[in-house]
């Protein structure tokens, strides 16, 4: 659509993880010859030490002093939050069945900070374990982006427009920071302020991401994933980013918001943005 070359756009995303295991691809493109990213410029700048997502989620209870139990309370309410959310049939409108499947799997009804407390950590002395991290999950998930020349011409009803979008880097050893830079960016740009917005939705890598992200830009973890997150809902990677844009808008819909932000981390330190306004 910013480019003028097309006016009504699929914009979808779809992820097996049970069939294509995270880091799979790498290890084709391995077999295959293709060199990985760290280069000599790369070395020089930050040496040989591990660039990994676990390691920067790690890194960030680190420097922002956040404790495991921080961590666990923090995915009981993105657990909780989910089951209300269903029981509720708050995901009924936006969900399509697919062979017999109606709701989202991952939400664990009998969990508890007791239960959560008993997991090893992901390595010995650090804060994560497998419960503050999102899951691993299948998913798939579309939205219709239109311009005003296509709505006019197909008859369409728009339900929310596109207000700002942002994407940037933050420092790729920690790697899933950038939802802060990226959070204010785009809030300049449509010339609102953190308290304009009605509901955040942020995915939810790892529990210290939202932790850190709503310290530092201060937005309230009361209207960011009302409808739980990663945690409890899973983060199939290629859906993911439309997967949160579906929730957004459907909770803007269900409240009479006005305003939502949504936010990812991405691989190599990055991260995009995106503001929507509901006009329906």
């Amino acid at each position: 659509m910013l480019s003028g070359t097309q006016d009504l756009v699929v914009a979808a995303g779809v992820e097996s993880m049970s069939m294509v295991p995270m880091g799979s691809t790498v290890s084709l493109a391995m077999e295959k010859g293709m060199p990985l990213p760290f280069g000599p410029g790369w070395l020089a700048r930050y040496g040989d030490q591990e660039i990994s997502q676990f390691r920067g989620a790690q890194l960030i209870c680190e420097k922002w002093g956040l404790t495991r139990r921080q961590l666990e309370e923090f995915a009981l309410e993105s657990h909780q939050r989910a089951i209300r959310a269903i029981d509720e049939g708050r995901f009924e409108r936006e969900i399509a069945p697919v062979a017999g499947v109606t709701a989202d799997e991952g939400p664990r009804r009998d969990t508890s900070l007791e239960k959560m407390a008993t997991l090893a950590p992901l390595r010995e002395g650090w804060e994560l374990t497998a419960a503050t991290a999102s899951q691993i999950s299948d998913g798939a998930a579309a939205l219709l982006i239109a311009s005003e020349a296509a709505i006019e011409r197909h008859g369409l009803t728009p339900r929310a427009r596109i207000t700002a979008l942002a994407v940037t880097g933050a420092d790729p050893v920690f790697m899933l920071t950038a939802p802060m830079p990226a959070t204010e960016q785009a809030l300049a740009r449509a010339g609102l302020k953190v308290g304009d917005i009605d509901v955040f939705e942020v995915n939810e890598a790892f529990a210290p991401v939202l932790l850190v992200w709503s310290a530092e830009t201060g937005a309230s973890l009361e209207k960011t994933n009302p409808n739980g997150g990663a945690i409890a809902l899973g983060h199939p990677l290629g859906a993911t980013g439309a997967v949160l844009a579906t929730k957004l808008l459907h909770e803007l819909e269900r409240t009479g918001g006005r305003y939502g932000l949504q936010t990812m981390c991405e691989g190599g330190g990055q991260a995009n943005a995106t503001i929507i306004e509901r006009i329906a």
